[in-house]
């Protein structure tokens, strides 16, 4: 295929089947489209032409009850494998969430078979919490095993430095005489042996080293997740939850986990247990009483200066505002260590309400989105009572004051 052919084929995927005839006048040989561009333009065509080129879109429409009957189920199963077959993991998670919002592709869902082979991601899993009553009984295990791979995965991401920040953080004020590499308090060695730099060979030689004592007393720390569960938040519910699982598997921190709409709901002992069934016993949308949610919240807090209040909310506040900024006062003021977290997720700061943000800002609370590889530092500086608008700033993402 000639340089011009390539550079048209290109521009007829990207444009679609109203290209072909325009497109075509310029082409070199027997047309745009070769054997594998067929195949891409068919996947591409069932979700972004107005003329569903697989013809998945009228399956979809029949609904959940005949989804998958007939000759649709092989065509979103053949769909499926197509779009994996050219794309990366990530575009194709893209087009598995385009195909439900645009085409109303429920199959993907509904099915076990047709859902055993979506690729399992953060976007995949919200769409699932957002139609949970509606998945049907034998899709449950499917739906739910996805579920559970996305929360292992990120949990695997995350488990280690969470772990590590928070022990790091509540072993600083003591030291052992116990050598342990793992407990090793490398700062202080280094610091305490500078004067044995031998500057002949580079090297530094230390006469001591000096470890952290890793005994500690249990619940030391109290740790709040207050969860705004309203639709544009699904990623940093997701993340939250797993976070909130990683937490109260630490022995040193007593963990409260409470997600909100219009209704308060605690989830502490899901959480602990099973962080899946966590996900799935929360609903997505509804409206927002931030200030209801907090007030629930302040019951746990018995020690001030030893409790970390984390409010992950976009702040459109549906209940009593001024309250809200009120009680967040109060809570800062007595010493506790608060922020909130616009967003908890790998994209951008969502849209959020800049004037609750900068009043809270103003209080001393930093309001800023936070992607999750950098939350372990934020928990350790927090632990350690840190400045927590240093740390927003450094994170790089402070909400506009």
């Amino acid at each position: 295929m000639t340089d011009q052919n390539k550079a048209l084929q290109r521009w007829r995927l990207i444009l679609g089947d109203a290209s072909e005839e325009k497109l075509a006048e310029y082409a070199q040989g027997d047309g745009l489209l070769d054997g594998e561009a067929k195949i891409l333009d068919e996947a591409l065509a069932a979700i972004y032409d107005g003329t569903g080129g697989t013809g998945l879109e009228a399956d979809a429409s029949s609904g959940p009850r005949s989804a998958g009957r007939g000759p649709s189920s092989p065509k979103v199963a053949k769909w499926l494998a197509d779009i994996r077959s050219f794309f990366p993991s990530d575009i194709v998670s893209v087009i598995q969430a385009d195909a439900i919002e645009r085409k109303g592709l429920t199959q993907l869902l509904f099915e076990p078979e047709t859902l055993a082979q979506v690729k399992p991601d953060i976007r995949m899993v919200a769409t699932l919490m957002a139609l949970r009553g509606k998945i049907p009984e034998k899709t449950k295990d499917t739906a739910r095993q996805l579920v559970k791979a996305v929360v292992e995965e990120i949990s695997k991401k995350l488990e280690h430095d969470i772990r590590q920040a928070v022990t790091g953080a509540l072993n600083r004020r003591k030291h052992s005489p116990l050598p342990s590499l793992s407990g090793m308090d490398w700062k202080k060695t280094i610091r305490a042996n500078l004067k044995h730099y031998d500057t002949e060979t580079k090297r530094l030689i230390p006469e001591r080293f000096y470890f952290f004592d890793r005994a500690r007393r249990s619940k030391e720390w109290t740790v709040i997740l207050d969860i705004d569960q309203s639709g544009s938040m699904a990623d940093s519910v997701i993340y939250a939850s797993v976070v909130g699982s990683i937490f109260a598997s630490l022995p040193a921190l007593d963990t409260r986990v409470v997600v909100f709409d219009t209704e308060v709901v605690d989830l502490t002992e899901q959480c602990a247990d099973d962080p899946v069934d966590m996900l799935f016993g929360i609903q997505l949308g509804g409206g927002t009483d931030i200030n209801k949610s907090v007030a629930y919240c302040e019951q746990f807090i018995t020690e001030p200066k030893k409790t970390l209040f984390i409010l992950i909310s976009d702040l459109y506040e549906g209940g009593n505002r001024s309250a809200l900024i009120r009680r967040m006062g109060e809570m800062r003021a007595a010493g506790v260590q608060a922020l909130c977290l616009l967003a908890l997720s790998d994209g951008g700061v969502p849209s959020y309400d800049e004037q609750v943000a900068k009043s809270l800002a103003q209080l001393g609370i930093p309001c800023f989105g936070c992607t999750p590889d950098l939350l372990p530092e934020l928990i350790e500086g927090a632990l350690q009572g840190r400045n927590l608008q240093e740390l927003a700033a450094r994170a790089g993402k402070d909400a506009k004051k």
